[in-house]
């Protein structure tokens, strides 16, 4: 039997995220094929083999309280001792930009999602632009800005973003968590305090034009040859989508497949394959992006390379479409990581 490590936790700021992942996780692998390992990341990314209680407690916090009674210290060079595979329920910085993944390649150890290089570009929302450009894909209009500039001259940025596309505008970190530090701006005076709260998350910065335009979200998976699922559109109640629409129960309105034409599904699709080869992504992946209804175009925003899997999660309203229980879909997952950490069989159909 197939042991089977849940990680959850860790330091980011999607850890409470990240907890809910972990049990949903745990509680749907199918017991009968898999011995399955509570594994807790702290905050200060030490590993922990977790009492099963652990996974319920409501907030990280009361976790870290209970590891000297309830857990066992697991050092990285016995994790191969412990598991055989690492189903990472992480989210956000340190967990899910290429660092934990460099870590499990290290110890031959093969995980669910995407590789190192996929990992990294997954996280930097600068430098993925430059792949969907050579892609010949669309993102929504952006200025970068640095810790140093704002220093140095406010009113300069200001002018910046009056000349490449106005208010309002959404300003964001360059490399953090989907829906962390995100602040929309409706005029001039607004962006200073705006782009001090997105440093306090990394030093680089993403000014980005406000799309007025549907919201809508994809979860792709395979490997060679990915499939995109039918997408959902994500309508949100402030000025953004939040995490706790994105993830949490009784906060999310989601409508999968968006309400548009059948062709124009299809053409979203292609767009969020396509995202998902330039990216370098494996497994899977959930893209999130705008959609044009005028112009029948679609604006990649990001990719989330360990998207949440919470119960309530746009996730499994596509893998359902796809005739897919969450037990299924977790199967499915692992199935093709095996494939693409060469211990697996040969890719089969995804769908």
């Amino acid at each position: 039997m197939m042991r089977v490590g849940v990680l959850f936790g860790g330091c980011s700021s999607e850890k409470e995220i990240s907890l809910e992942s972990g049990r949903h996780i745990y509680n749907s692998l199918d017991s009968s094929k898999y011995q399955i390992i509570p594994i807790y990341v702290s905050y200060d990314l030490k590993f922990y083999e977790v009492a099963e209680r652990l996974l319920w407690m409501n907030a990280t916090a009361d976790i870290e309280k209970c590891l000297e009674t309830d857990a066992k210290r697991i050092y990285f060079e016995d994790l191969k001792n412990l598991v055989d595979f690492c189903f990472l329920g992480l989210h956000g910085k340190y967990v899910e930009d290429g660092a934990l993944q460099g870590l499990l390649e290290i110890l031959e150890i093969p995980y669910n999602g995407p590789r190192i290089i996929g990992a990294a570009i997954g996280m930097d929302k600068i430098f993925q632009k430059q792949l969907l450009r050579a892609a010949g894909l669309s993102y929504p209009p952006h200025i970068v800005v640095r810790q140093d500039e704002l220093e140095e001259n406010i009113s300069k940025i200001e002018s910046t973003v009056e000349k490449e596309f106005s208010f309002p505008c959404v300003v964001k970190p360059s490399r953090e968590g989907c829906s962390t530090g995100i602040s929309k701006v409706n005029e001039k005076g607004q962006l200073k305090p705006a782009v001090q709260e997105a440093l306090k998350w990394d030093d680089v910065i993403m000014i980005e034009k406000f799309m007025h335009m549907m919201e809508v979200t994809c979860t792709v998976i395979g490997n060679e040859h990915p499939v995109a699922l039918l997408p959902t559109e994500t309508p949100f109640k402030g000025d953004f989508l939040t995490l706790e629409e994105k993830f949490l129960p009784g906060d999310a309105q989601m409508i999968t497949p968006p309400r548009v034409p059948k062709e124009d599904v299809k053409k979203m699709q292609e767009d969020f394959v396509k995202a998902y080869k330039a990216m370098n992504l494996r497994v899977y992946s959930r893209i999130d992006g705008f959609w044009d209804t005028k112009e029948r175009k679609l604006y990649i925003n990001e990719p989330n390379t360990l998207p949440g899997v919470t119960p309530s999660t746009m996730v499994f309203h596509q893998a359902a479409e796809a005739g897919m229980s969450p037990s299924d879909f977790f199967d499915k997952l692992i199935e093709l990581s095996l494939v693409e950490h060469g211990v697996g069989k040969k890719e089969e159909a995804l769908i």
